[in-house]
């Protein structure tokens, strides 16, 4: 015959108790580091980006005005040809920055260096009406919203006003190409009309 315990000396069952009793057995969940320890990880670097902001709206313009005086060697070697070693590179480097997701359309210096892209909607123009009251994301609870960081990242960078501009819709057939090799482009071929439009006027006063 089995003894009947006592209800008084039975042990408590907590809430942690009946959870760790619920939770799958596969989940590999290190004692020493909590879920929203390892959530923040995983925004780290790119958290570091948008409160550097400023640091790296310098860097950008500079390094703008060097892929820029590469413009020759590019054309000589062909934007074509070019465009698979550098989009490798960009890919990894703003991949690690920015969690960059290659868009080909680039405007973190724009949004406070907070890539657009990573919102779940891809919202290029501000924030949804679903903003938490913790500043995260409506779709992703545990993941600050892009464009509340894309606003305070702003607002440590000299133009900070760019956030106004309205942006464009996505345009598809830029996924997954090098925004460094298009606006340096783009870029130098406003530089050059520049240059025949001045050497036009040149030449009209000239004659005249």
């Amino acid at each position: 015959m089995s003894e009947t315990i006592p209800a008084k000396e039975r042990p408590a069952v907590t809430q942690a108790t009946l959870v760790k009793k619920a939770a799958p057995k596969s989940d590999y969940k290190p004692a020493d580091v909590s879920p929203q320890r390892r959530v923040q990880r995983s925004f780290a670097v790119r958290l570091w980006s948008v409160r550097h902001s400023r640091l790296l709206e310098w860097f950008y313009a500079k390094f703008a005005d060097m892929f820029l005086l590469l413009h020759p060697l590019w054309k000589g070697i062909g934007y074509g040809r070019v465009e698979g070693p550098i989009k490798f590179v960009e890919k990894r480097v703003k991949g690690f920055m920015f969690d960059c997701r290659m868009c080909g359309q680039c405007i973190l210096s724009s949004t406070g260096m907070s890539c657009p892209m990573n919102c779940p909607k891809q919202l290029r123009n501000g924030p949804c009406g679903g903003v938490r009251a913790n500043g995260n994301c409506e779709v992703e609870p545990d993941m600050p919203c892009v464009w509340v960081k894309a606003w305070e990242g702003s607002q440590n960078m000299v133009h900070s006003d760019r956030i106004l501009t309205v942006q464009k819709p996505v345009d598809q057939s830029l996924r997954e190409t090098s925004a460094w090799l298009r606006v340096t482009a783009q870029a130098a071929t406003a530089r050059e009309a520049a240059a025949a439009a001045k050497n036009e006027a040149a030449s009209t006063g000239a004659s005249a």
